[in-house]
């Protein structure tokens, strides 16, 4: 009977563990009721600059005005906050609740790497824990009003991308790729997984598009160009923006600066806040499709 499988072995009532997940179901629900927008930036395989691409759109709409949280939940290579230049652990207020790191007024962090005390240290988890953690990023932080909350997921269908998934079911899904055919098979195998859960896709982004020469200016095709674009074609769904190779991307690493907050202009900078403008019109008008999605 279903009130058996909620009562203790003694009978005494509901069982703690089911309490506890249902009080942090309903921290959550809270949670993303004051966010406006989920970004949910995926890819099928790694190297293709999902990260970069997730720590400029976040930028890119704080440079707009927005309020915006930026959650890694790449649980084994966190790579957001050295992208941004942060360190250092997150704080606990004076009522013992986790605020996300502050790289500006309008854009919070939180990551893996910041629950460490060594960042070098490996985190040796397993599904569970990583599920647990993932919900707790979202639970246990206190993200405020936000217009956007961006996520950065690790490449793969694996356990963190089907728990924000089933944990944020409104996420708006972008899909990163680069043009070449080894990337592009792998991001089919993303978007059928995708399309099974039932998932908004925003649209598709091609990443390393071309090398702008840094003497000429002049666009190198050393990963081909347009595939990404093919393949939103040929699945229905939108083509975001392309962004090319650029060694102002590398300048930007090292720096610990977003390439779009950059004081020079540069062709990445160029598409990366029009990738920005692309996403946020896109995510606006598909507010009414993404409510009715999943009820």
């Amino acid at each position: 009977m279903a009130s058996d499988q909620n009562t203790n072995p003694q009978g005494q009532g509901p069982d703690k563990a089911d309490l506890s997940v249902s009080m942090q179901d309903r921290r959550i629900e809270n949670a993303l009721a004051r966010i406006k927008y989920k970004l949910f930036i995926m890819s099928g395989k790694g190297g293709v600059g999902k990260s970069s691409i997730s720590v400029n759109v976040a930028a890119a709409l704080a440079r707009k005005g927005y309020k915006v949280g930026l959650m890694d939940v790449d649980i084994h290579g966190p790579s957001v906050p050295r992208l941004l230049g942060l360190t250092g652990q997150l704080e606990l207020d004076a009522n013992r609740k986790v605020h996300p790191k502050k790289y500006n007024e309008n854009l919070h962090v939180v990551s893996m790497e910041s629950l460490l005390l060594d960042p070098d240290q490996a985190v040796l988890w397993r599904g569970p824990m990583k599920t647990s953690a993932i919900r707790q990023f979202i639970s246990d932080v206190q993200w405020g009003e936000l217009d956007f909350l961006v996520v950065d997921s690790p490449p793969g269908t694996g356990d963190e991308p089907m728990t924000v998934l089933k944990t944020i079911p409104e996420a708006l899904c972008v899909v990163v790729t680069t043009p070449q055919e080894v990337s592009l098979a792998d991001v089919r195998k993303a978007i059928n997984f995708l399309q099974y859960a039932q998932a908004n896709i925003l649209g598709v982004v091609e990443n390393m598009s071309g090398l702008i020469c840094p003497h000429c200016g002049t666009s190198i095709d050393l990963f081909k160009k347009g595939g990404g674009r093919e393949l939103a074609k040929a699945y229905g769904l939108e083509f975001l923006g392309a962004i090319p190779l650029d060694p102002a991307t590398v300048v930007a690493g090292d720096l610990g600066r977003p390439v779009v907050l950059l004081d020079e202009d540069t062709p990445a900078k160029a598409a990366l806040l029009a990738l920005g403008d692309m996403i946020d019109t896109a995510a606006r008008n598909s507010l009414e499709a993404a409510s009715s999605t999943h009820t």
